[in-house]
């Protein structure tokens, strides 16, 4: 397939898993359809993308021309042929990957080859109630990771506040989803860097899971973590921070504008999230554009990724938030885009002058200068769910923390050995 960013496009583009409802991605949407003409019509597939409905779409010859993924699916798709590689289209659409979050782009590139483009970047800093902090005599270096110890203990102190059984959580350390963080933290890998060996019982992951674990039992134990977890009004003013219920958790990043918007004057405090030796660090995710094997119009399909993803797309995006903030009267607080240059250009736009969103903004960024990810590879969905259920088996008491990950480690290592070995068969 040969593209070229001069020529004239046609005829529908379907796109499937990207709802564009808000004005971040609305407004970037006018731009793209302009970029790719009249002669286009764009149709968005209801619903979100599921993955065996792709594979039968592509196998009975009807896939959509464009999908929206999560940058963790882009390896075991491209290891099954059901997604294109994307040099032809990088360079006939001129698009300067160079522009783009390295460890973004490391997440869709498989074997040496681009799979997708990358939109958003996702990562974690840590957020607290400064009040509750204060009352417990702990600081925000206490609960950002830097020392395991600290954290700890500042879990059970916070914990204490309002005695057993009562709905506060001091620290939640957010397992099983931020587990890549914390074995980071302690210098080790789920996974190696060429995606081919499981790392799930190193010394480093059983110790991260072990101390993340045992955070809970300081506090009454998952299950109670849970239960509140679960009823807690997450998205809106009388969330957790608001409510004076929680007391520390790294979160991503999103969640800043979400509690500046629903409770603005909620006593926060904010930093990265630290490594054993007090650097940032960060665990990127985020989203990709790709297109399906069997795509009928493949050539709008790349100048559409081209050009949802470009700065000046991220630019108007960020135009239309910031005068949607204006209008409410609440502060921007930025975006984090996967493109190095929209983010440099939104950052100077940012209006959260003051701490403490302020500090979270500042935390944000330094946090997107400090990302890792986990490689791409042919059996990321089975990686993923074997070091989840070993997490929850942990935390359900089903067994232990080396039981667990020693059993995973093997289901891991069998899925990648297979993965890899059907891409070397393909040749």
């Amino acid at each position: 397939m040969q593209y070229d960013s001069t020529t004239s496009l046609s005829g529908t583009l379907r796109v499937m898993g990207f709802s564009g409802t808000d004005e971040v991605a609305t407004s970037r949407m006018v731009l793209t359809k302009q970029k790719l003409g009249s002669d286009v019509t764009v149709k968005l597939v209801e619903g979100s993308l599921d993955t065996q409905q792709l594979l039968s779409q592509i196998a009975t010859g009807n896939p959509p021309d464009l999908i929206y993924i999560g940058r963790d699916k882009v390896g075991s798709l491209a290891a099954r042929g059901a997604i294109l590689p994307l040099e032809n289209c990088v360079a006939g659409e001129k698009i300067d990957t160079s522009q783009y979050v390295p460890s973004a782009l490391a997440q869709v590139t498989l074997n040496g080859k681009i799979y997708g483009i990358p939109e958003f970047n996702v990562v974690q800093i840590t957020m607290a109630n400064k009040n509750l902090l204060q009352e417990a005599h702990v600081s925000i270096s206490d609960v950002n990771g830097s020392n395991r110890e600290a954290m700890t203990a500042a879990a059970k102190s916070l914990y204490s506040l309002q005695g057993q059984g009562s709905d506060l959580i001091g620290v939640d350390s957010k397992i099983p989803e931020f587990l890549p963080l914390w074995v980071k933290a302690a210098g080790g890998d789920l996974i190696s860097k060429d995606g081919k060996k499981a790392q799930l019982n190193s010394p480093q992951t059983i110790a991260a899971l072990s101390w993340a674990a045992h955070i809970y039992e300081e506090q009454g134990g998952f299950s109670r973590i849970k239960s509140i977890r679960d009823s807690a009004d997450t998205f809106g003013d009388k969330n957790q921070f608001a409510s004076g219920t929680l007391g520390a958790m790294p979160m991503e990043q999103w969640y800043i504008n979400t509690l500046n918007s629903v409770s603005p004057k909620a006593p926060m405090a904010f930093d990265t999230v630290r490594n054993l030796k007090g650097k940032t660090i960060a665990f990127a995710s985020g989203s990709a554009w790709a297109i399906p094997k069997g795509a009928k119009n493949p050539k709008a399909a790349c100048r559409w990724a081209r050009a949802m993803t470009s700065t000046q797309a991220w630019e108007k995006a960020a135009d239309t938030r910031l005068a949607s903030r204006n209008k409410s009267g609440q502060v921007f607080t930025g975006l984090l885009t996967g493109n190095i240059v929209a983010d440099r250009k939104i950052r100077a736009m940012v209006t959260a002058k003051q701490s403490p969103w302020s500090d979270a903004v500042e935390a944000m960024y330094e946090a997107n200068d400090h990302t890792f990810s986990m490689p791409a590879n042919p059996a990321d969905a089975e990686f993923t769910a074997a070091w989840q259920e070993a997490v929850g088996k942990v935390l359900n008491k089903e067994l232990s923390v080396k039981q667990a990950l020693d059993a995973a480690q093997k289901t891991a290592q069998k899925a990648l050995d297979d993965g890899w070995a059907s891409i070397d068969s393909e040749g």
